[in-house]
């Protein structure tokens, strides 16, 4: 049974899958300590002053003058602003981290002297006109 098991982790890639979860969170905790502690305060000082995660659309009002009920507008624009920073942020680092690698270099050729046909360096023969290159 501990083969089967050991079988099934190795061939369905529950393993990588799992190891990428565990991974993804704890890049999830560090990009979301940068957004609040290291990003948000700089651009609080951007952004106007005072409680504006806080505003709302009143819709109607209890008997002492509180809110009954509001459109809570404020914590959607800040959901909004979080999600961008955080976007942004994760697709910096995946653009750093996952650079293209080179493309091979092209295999070597030459052209028929007859035809202009590209051809690979060690060929004899041309493909198209039959000539010796």
């Amino acid at each position: 049974m501990l083969e089967e098991f050991k079988a099934f982790l190795t061939k369905s890639n529950a393993l990588a899958l799992a190891i990428g979860v565990i991974i993804g969170g704890a890049v999830g905790k560090v990009v979301g300590s940068l957004v609040s502690d290291v990003l948000m305060p700089v651009i609080s000082l951007i952004i106007p002053g005072g409680t504006w995660r806080e505003l709302q659309w009143v819709l109607s009002t209890n008997p002492d003058g509180t809110p009954a009920s509001a459109v809570t507008y404020g914590k959607f624009l800040g959901s909004v602003v979080d999600f961008l920073i955080i976007a942004t942020v994760v697709f910096l680092i995946v653009k750093a981290a996952m650079k293209p690698a080179p493309a091979p270099p092209a295999p070597p050729t030459k052209d028929c002297p007859e035809c202009l046909e590209t051809l690979p360096q060690a060929a004899r023969k041309c493909r198209a006109c039959g000539s010796a290159v």
